[in-house]
């Protein structure tokens, strides 16, 4: 049965029965037999949706060894492709980038700035097409997956010269598709022009829980509606449609949502206790909308689901999840690329060398970031020749993988000019757009005293509290003012000194604008005696959310409060237009902020916000 997928029904395209053959279908849930054998529930009998001629092609001249590299995408150290860095040699047993894709025949990379990869646009424009030529002069000719998680707002590997956008919390309470959509679409020209061709993004986790302590202001919002439609949106921006070329591949993450647990996956599993109905609900629609949108790949959680899976397996491991829910529920006929494989929520249950060969059991294609890539590789082999793995679904995963390549330009255009990328980055326009989509994001949550807009009547003004860059990127952005402006980073656990010497200098000032990061944690203490403080300086005082919006309900003597979402320049750029009265503010809570003592109860409604 053909899949639907980009909201059209496609063929598909029939390889010779020596590839593929009819597999037995096993209701959506792999088993693991007596002797241990793997035995796969992926049962489609054709070749994937979307095979491309040249991913065919390509497939029937490769060995084995060829193939599983293909699936795996790492991390590799080092800010040019040819030269020596310690850690390859340490972890890998090679000294430059380009050795460790040749000798592994890898099928990606993955970028951040401790892999020491991140630099400046024109290096990391050479370091791609470095790589990109170590993968086509070696193996199989095959271009690579380059991809990074440039989510945006909290999740920014590569800051300015880029164009930096606020995060999904802040487009969600814009509530525009439109800029949504822009936004992703500038975050994708920008990298392509350097060179990767996935983007780890966006997130359609629906935050309903406010201790979520890895996805918060990441997420769209806590409506699971909002949050399908803005996921849509940058499904969209990023990969402009179907038939686009030199575009980059979305990911919607993280499957199966990850969007109601108090536990980091980084560090522990988290147990999510949604049944099915609130699962199909509640966590699904966002994945449903990218599917329907076309979305490239589909990453998953390091998540246990108990109400979709019983048998305690992490998402990542589930066929019933990954096969099931995903390939057979939803249709998703894309790359599965998993969460980092080192972190802990996926070790839990499995000695290092399974979790490889149990994720393509259970219906990955793509292994990002394994714990020993060598054993890694070894064990997948391994477990194909000896039969726990089918080398047919082995080349579906292969199929998938390089389709997703050809569609988006890779194989024809591997490479990019590192002359042209400082043009094409931060651009006049995009920065414009940037600062526009922004303005529709501060939101007003209190102003109880009628302090805002800021009147001609403010002559001095005091920024404090936390964030020594955001701090002084908002000073920076009242200089053009005339104002006289007075600075001091508090960070987030001022001691009793530091409060003191801000509430005397806040008295000198017409008006003291605070900016907060968690002040509604536990931890937040030291930063909620400072809004308690300067709240009895008695001058008015504007207090800032510019992340979690919960702070704006931990201190009640505070009679104006704001949220930004984002401690980036271009919102403090937005938020001092906004305060002084250059734009009107049209930002709504995608999220409810509830009473700090009482949970279930809310101090502030989804779609609260104040305008004029």
């Amino acid at each position: 049965m053909a899949a639907t997928f980009g909201r059209r029904r496609l063929g598909t395209i029939a390889l010779g029965t020596a590839t593929l053959g009819t597999l037995a279908a096993a209701d959506g849930a792999g088993e693991r037999g007596d002797r241990g054998r793997v035995h796969s529930a992926r049962a489609d009998p054709v070749p994937p949706p979307r095979t491309t001629e040249w991913a065919l092609r390509t497939l029937r001249n490769m060995s084995l060894r060829q193939k599983v590299g293909q699936l795996f995408v790492t991390v590799v150290y080092g800010a040019d492709a040819d030269a020596e860095h310690p850690t390859n040699r340490a972890e890998y047993g090679v000294a430059s980038p380009a050795e460790v894709v040749r000798r592994y025949l890898l099928g990606g990379v993955i970028h951040f700035s401790w892999t020491d990869s991140l630099h400046a646009p024109g290096q990391i424009a050479e370091l791609s097409n470095g790589l990109q030529r170590a993968a086509s002069g070696s193996g199989a000719g095959i271009p690579l997956t380059i991809a990074t998680d440039q989510e945006q707002g909290a999740v920014t590997r590569i800051g300015e010269p880029a164009t930096v956008l606020p995060g999904n919390m802040a487009l969600g309470a814009a509530r525009d598709p439109r800029l949504a959509n822009r936004a992703a679409r500038i975050t994708g020209r920008e990298l392509r022009a350097m060179g990767f061709t996935q983007d780890f993004a966006p997130v359609g986790d629906v935050n309903v829980n406010p201790e979520n302590p890895v996805i918060g202001v990441r997420s769209f919002a806590s409506d699971p509606g909002l949050a399908a439609e803005l996921t849509r949106a940058q499904v969209s921006g990023y990969q402009w449609s179907a038939a686009a070329r030199n575009t980059i591949s979305a990911t919607a993450k993280h499957f199966p949502g990850h969007g109601d647990t108090s536990v980091d996956s980084h560090t522990d599993l988290p147990v999510i206790d949604h049944d099915e109905r609130q699962w199909r609900r509640l966590d699904a629609p966002p994945f449903r909308a990218a599917i329907d949108e076309g979305v490239d790949a589909v990453m998953t959680g390091h998540l246990k689901f108990p109400g979709l899976d019983p048998s305690g397996e992490p998402a990542t491991l589930s066929p019933r999840i990954l096969t099931g829910l995903l390939r057979q529920e939803l249709g998703f006929e894309g790359v599965v690329v998993t969460d980092s494989l080192r972190m802990e929520g996926v070790h839990k249950l499995h000695p290092t060398e399974e979790i490889p060969v149990l994720a393509l059991a259970a219906g990955a294609d793509q292994l990002l970031m394994p714990e020993n890539l060598p054993s890694a590789i070894e064990s997948v082999i391994g477990a194909v020749r000896s039969g726990r793995l089918s080398e047919r679904d082995v080349d579906r995963s292969v199929l998938r993988i390089l389709s997703m390549k050809d569609r988006r330009g890779s194989v024809s255009n591997p490479l990019v000019d590192p002359e042209a990328v400082e043009r094409r980055i931060g651009t006049p326009h995009h920065r414009r757009q940037a600062l526009r989509i922004t303005d529709d994001t501060v939101t007003v949550l209190r102003d109880d005293a009628g302090t805002l807009p800021l009147g001609a009547a403010v002559g001095s003004v005091f920024v404090t509290g936390w964030g020594e860059t955001t701090t002084a990127a908002l000073a920076a952005e009242l200089e053009p003012l005339r104002l006289r402006t007075e600075t001091l980073h508090t960070g987030d656990s001022p001691d009793s000194e530091v409060v003191i010497d801000a509430t005397e200098r806040a008295g000198r000032h017409d008006v003291t604008i605070v900016l907060t990061n968690g002040a509604w944690r536990d931890s937040g203490n030291a930063q909620r005696e400072l809004l308690w403080a300067l709240g009895g300086s008695g001058k008015p005082v504007v207090a800032v959310a510019v992340r979690d919006p919960y702070d704006a309900a931990c201190v009640d003597d505070i009679q104006v409060w704001l949220a930004t979402y984002s401690y980036r320049k271009v919102s403090m750029e937005s938020l001092a237009r906004v305060l002084f009265g250059r734009v009107s503010p049209t930002g709504r809570l995608p999220v409810p902020v509830p009473e700090p003592d009482r949970p279930d109860r809310e101090r502030y409604r989804f779609g609260h916000g104040i305008t004029w």
